[in-house]
């Protein structure tokens, strides 16, 4: 985004005054720039009709009083150009482009908006085929629908789609989440969800960020605004779809995106502090807790309900995602339980009971001692409040829901009231608790999914703001070689990596060069089509002696070309033996080309296809960071020393990961290293199999 863009699209959401160019969708628009309280001019621009929604039509774009700040422009896609060329030469401020039909519909769109983007010059284009934008601080709407949302106070949350009905469906949400702005940026032609994010950064009231994405236009713009959002210390949270084989083809037919590999969208959030969620719901939810009660400073977690069954359910779902509740000390909890009814067992989360229930002056004490006793820096009461009509109750749930707030206030934590389900409260309770700087979440899964969101992102803000994670490159494809696993190993032993003392030899030779080697062995036959030698039978281990190698060489080319004649050859890798390992892991170095160099690590050996335990990682990456990864895979309690057997050697592991990613990157010829297995030991780590992929 040029600065002479940046400041149209600054026209474009606080316009002074609107142009609608079309027909019967300009209708509808203008009626909700009017139902959002705009009340700059409406001029609207229809050569045939004298007046659309009771206003007077403008002939053409050259018939308007002076260059409009913005343009809602809903006509057939074959006259878009010939709208936008005259507003360029105006000066307009940007454009809303609700006409589809370019890229998304083919080859011939594709062209055609390429000419679009050409003739937009430095307007401010959102589109095409987009619903649109609404500036709820500056009441403006660009938009082709009935919307709903607003922002009663000033401040909330910023929303930036690449599907028009999610975004007007978030605006008519019954969730008590207040909306700064809303944008819908459809194919982004000119400005791309990155330009948005960057954007919205600078806004006064924004206070979180949402972003439904679908494919990035530019992975490193976005890494770097993102990063900049976290330092700023504005939360952004991302619903990423097209995560599954038919999610990826519907984008592509959807808005002309790459959806990109999940795992590495993952790594890229990961890297620069943006929360990912699974769905709309948590995405909201999450939003109106950093809008609201912002970000807790610590993992500890002050829960209460009233209900048995309600404390277990906060627990089992904690525990799924990492949140924590402490327990009570038990050198303290006799002060807790002494607050408590002799039926209430003191606990986190805790069921103060029924008899206390509705009473403030005995539950006000109950909640401030349970908040110190586990030093709690956030604190969440579960409350399902009645039905319209049968509010005979609600002053129970007034007076514990005032008495927790005020507990919460004291200790300066942020608070949650929390519905088991979402219908259970109604929207006076939500924007009384709000007014109260009390988050009203819905839902157990999405409350507590958003609390623990919130703690994460203020753990990695934190993190970076002492680290500055290294701009992205993107690289360039093209044709590949495949290198042996001889040349491979050898490239890497004289790197200075550790890997089994080998003879590379013909058949004739091999008695010889096995001298040069210590029994028992392992033999290999080494070839341009035997990638994956196990099925080949072209791998042979725990050779003993020089008799057993000559049989194993018989067998293995019988073996060989019984599966594929043509990869039979007279070249064998002889290797030591090294120890059974604690773990065997796969770790995987790769230039992607939208994402940039990219590592994984997952299960190696025969177990990669099997467990399918990994995570990916954008380099370069740091050591703390690898040992945050490692940590969260399934296999990390056998490195960890699984039911007092012996640990591993983590500071091998870390150097050895670190050494080859210094050898990737130092070398742009190389396009992929695959370390399968690498034995991780008590003592050191050893490079058992490895393949290089150069560029040709």
């Amino acid at each position: 985004m040029t600065p002479a863009q940046r400041e149209n699209l600054r026209r474009l959401l606080s316009p002074r005054h609107i142009a609608f160019v079309g027909g019967r969708d300009c209708v509808t628009a203008i009626g909700e720039a009017q139902r959002c309280g705009f009340s700059g001019h409406v001029w609207p621009v229809n050569p045939t009709r004298p007046d659309l929604a009771g206003y007077p039509c403008f002939a053409s774009i050259d018939a308007l009083p002076e260059a409009p700040d913005a343009v809602f422009l809903a006509v057939p896609s074959g006259s878009v150009i010939d709208v936008v060329r005259p507003l360029a030469a105006r000066g307009a401020g940007g454009i809303v482009c609700y006409t589809a039909g370019f890229r998304e519909a083919g080859p011939d769109g594709a062209s055609m908006e390429i000419e679009l983007v050409q003739s937009a010059g430095d307007m401010a284009l959102i589109g095409p085929n987009c619903y649109g934008a609404i500036n709820y601080t500056s009441k403006t709407a660009l938009w082709p629908f009935a919307h709903g949302g607003s922002c009663p106070d000033g401040f909330g949350a910023a929303i930036v789609t690449q599907s028009g009905m999610l975004s007007s469906d978030i605006t008519m949400t019954q969730r008590g989440l207040p909306l700064t702005h809303m944008i819908s940026c459809g194919n982004q032609a000119a400005l791309a969800l990155e330009d948005f994010l960057s954007f919205l950064i600078d806004e006064p009231g924004v206070r979180a960020i949402g972003l439904h994405i679908e494919g990035l236009r530019s992975i490193a713009g976005f890494h770097d605004v993102a990063l900049r959002a976290n330092r700023k210390g504005i939360p952004v949270v991302a619903l990423k779809t097209g995560s599954s084989s038919i999610g990826s083809s519907l984008t592509v037919s959807h808005t002309g995106s790459l959806s990109g590999s999940d795992s590495l969208y993952d790594a890229l959030f990961a890297r620069c502090g943006v929360i990912r969620v699974e769905s709309p719901p948590e995405l909201l939810e999450t939003l109106k807790f950093l809008v609201h009660s912002g970000v807790p400073l610590a993992n500890r977690v002050a829960g209460f309900t009233c209900s048995g069954g309600g404390a277990t359910m906060l627990a089992d779902r904690a525990e799924r995602i990492g949140l924590i509740f402490p327990p009570v000390p038990e050198t303290t909890r006799t002060a807790l339980a002494q607050l408590l009814p002799p039926i209430a067992t003191v606990s986190n989360p805790l069921d103060y009971t029924t008899p206390i229930w509705g009473d403030a002056v005995r539950t006000a004490p109950v909640f401030a001692e349970a908040m110190d006793q586990v030093n709690a820096a956030a604190a969440v009461l579960v409350q399902d409040y009645p039905a319209p009509g049968l509010d005979e109750s609600q002053i129970y749930y007034r007076n514990d829901a005032e008495a927790f707030i005020r507990s919460a206030k004291v200790r300066a934590i942020p608070s949650a009231i929390l519905a088991t389900l979402h219908e259970n409260m109604d929207a006076a309770t939500r924007d009384w608790l709000t007014a109260q700087g009390c988050t009203p979440l819905l839902g157990i899964a999405e409350g507590l999914n958003a609390i623990q969101n919130a703690i994460w992102w203020g753990e990695r803000h934190q993190a970076l703001v002492s680290t500055s994670p290294e701009t992205l490159h993107p690289v360039a494809g093209g044709p590949l070689r495949g290198w042996t696993e001889a040349e491979s190993k050898a490239f890497l032993a004289a790197q200075g990596l550790p890997v089994p003392k080998s003879r590379l030899c013909s058949a004739s030779d091999m008695a010889k060069a096995a001298n040069d080697l210590r029994f028992p062995l392992a033999l290999k036959m080494i070839g341009d089509r035997l990638a994956h030698k196990t099925e080949a039978g072209a791998v042979a281990l725990h050779i003993a002696d020089g008799a057993a190698l000559a049989v194993a060489t018989e067998k293995m080319n019988e073996a060989v070309a019984t599966y594929d004649p043509m990869a039979v050859t007279d070249q064998f890798l002889i290797e030591e033996m090294v120890d059974k390992p604690l773990v065997e892991l796969l770790v995987s170095m790769r230039r992607d080309p939208e994402f940039g160099p990219a590592m994984t690590l997952a299960a190696g050996g025969v177990l990669v296809d099997i467990l399918k335990d990994s995570i990916s990682l954008l380099m370069p990456t740091s050591g703390d960071d690898l040992r945050t990864g490692i940590a969260s895979m399934r296999l990390a309690p056998l490195l960890c020393g699984y039911r007092g057997a012996a640990s591993a050697d983590m500071a091998a592991l870390i150097a050895t990961i670190l050494d080859l990613q210094s050898i990737f990157l130092a070398a742009p010829e190389l396009a992929e290293i695959e370390i399968n297995p690498l034995f991780v030991s008590t003592i050191g780590t050893t490079i058992v199999d490895a393949l290089i992929y150069s560029h040709v």
